[in-house]
């Protein structure tokens, strides 16, 4: 499909694709390009953006500006639109302070939407939601909200360590209630939105993708080993809720692993960062640093050769809204031991693909990873059902045809309401 620009850099409409504008504040899909601070919301904006755009659709994605260096508007691929919109000072500011910027986010989005109207906005994080219904409640147009974490979630694990605004879940409570649908990333959210008050009728399950043309199973040149150790790999940010200290607590029930962990700083800071230092304490504590190799930041790219150099890939957090870790190790053909919490309850299936054991329970982790190792049929038929289940559900091609039909359910619904409405007033017209 062939499409227009406009002398302003917007996208226009060609033949029966959509417009549509997805924002996400804090989380620029230019960042999963390289820069440090790219995370899971990153990459999710990008890809499910770059897809839609393969379906036919014209996509343009504001995020707020924080390099008052790069250009305004960056065409990320094909018919795909990054707008970086001034709310704020143009620099990187953690996503907690962010709020009391929404309202000049919000009055941009209206000024840009006003001229050249999107047929849909899709919301990332609670943040947009606000921003986004601010502004599409003033032009008329339909909202649909991806949350990727709540508030309500966060507060209860974390308790007072938790730094969102006060503000926050009664800004996503609104939010959930004014948005014409919500998509959840997976059922544990549809729990969680229910008991704040949202229909489950008005909230469609969509999961994350995994780019299928990187994360594949194969076997590459394997790092050089420590011995005959077997290798377990823990990814992820070296954050306490993400359970790096119970899989250390784990691996000294585990004789002869090793475990290689990636998250965190770069490589080079790694000696002087305080999450890293405290794990090495763990780690000695537990009498396993000679078995533990912190890698710190790893390039995406080269991932998908370091899962497939491990034997089994731990996933442990406390709670998760989702867990893209596990589904980019089954991509790559390597089961999965994870805990039973979030999204992770959908995407691995028990005795299948890999092992589910509660949160916070060391023992249980090393016992499920020990049944593993100890049977090498069982985790290679683990990890063939692994890649084959993420092959057949996970690649971006399907969430993004998925995402579709949300679109098209709320474009329906709001075109039959037009109708209603507009039956309605030409009877009480010859009254």
């Amino acid at each position: 499909m062939s499409s227009d620009r406009t002398s302003s850099g917007q996208i226009s409409k060609v033949g029966d694709g959509l417009n549509i504008a997805m924002v996400s504040e804090h989380a620029s899909p230019l960042a999963c390009l390289g820069g440090a601070d790219a995370g899971g919301q990153n990459v999710h904006v990008a890809a499910l953006s770059v897809a839609l755009a393969r379906l036919g659709h014209q996509v343009v994605v504001y995020t707020r500006r924080t390099d008052p260096t790069m250009p305004k508007r960056v065409v990320l691929a094909p018919n795909v639109l990054v707008e970086q919109v001034t709310a704020g000072p143009a620099a990187d500011l953690p996503k907690d302070e962010l709020l009391p910027h929404m309202d000049a986010f919000a009055v941009q989005l209206a000024r840009r939407w006003r001229s050249a109207p999107p047929d849909l906005v899709h919301a990332h994080f609670w943040m947009s939601g606000l921003a986004a219904t601010t502004a599409a409640g003033v032009c008329g147009i339909p909202v649909v909200q991806t949350f990727h974490a709540l508030g309500t979630v966060k507060r209860r694990w974390q308790g007072a360590a938790d730094t969102s605004p006060a503000e926050r879940i009664g800004v996503e409570r609104r939010v959930a209630r004014t948005v014409d649908r919500i998509i959840a990333t997976c059922t544990d959210e549809v729990v969680e939105l229910s008991a704040m008050g949202v229909s489950p009728a008005s909230i469609d399950v969509v999961p994350c993708g995994v780019d299928l043309d990187l994360f594949t199973p194969g076997r590459p040149d394997a790092p050089v080993r420590n011995g005959n150790r077997r290798r377990l790999l823990a990814l992820g940010r070296l954050v306490p809720r993400k359970g790096v200290e119970d899989v250390l607590a784990a691996l000294a029930a585990i004789p002869d692993a090793e475990l290689v962990v990636v998250g965190g700083p770069d490589p080079a800071d790694l000696a002087t960062d305080a999450a890293a230092s405290r794990l090495r304490q763990v780690a000695a504590e537990n009498g396993v640093s000679d078995r533990t190799l912190l890698l710190g930041r790893v390039p995406h790219s080269e991932l998908p050769e370091l899962i497939r150099s491990c034997d089994v890939v731990l996933a442990a957090p406390w709670y998760e809204p989702f867990g893209i870790v596990p589904l980019e190790a089954m991509a790559c053909g390597v089961p999965v031991v994870a805990t039973a919490v979030g999204g992770m309850k959908d995407t691995v299936i028990e005795g299948v693909t890999g092992s589910l054991v509660p949160p916070g329970r060391p023992q249980e982790l090393a016992a499920a990873v020990r049944a593993l190792l100890a049977d090498d049929r069982k985790r290679i038929d683990m990890g063939n059902a692994g890649s084959e289940r993420v092959r057949s559900n996970y690649g971006w091609n399907s969430i993004a045809a998925r995402t579709e039909r949300s679109y098209r359910t709320v474009l329906s619904e709001r075109e039959r309401l037009a109708e209603s409405n507009g039956s309605a007033s030409s009877a009480g017209s010859l009254r």
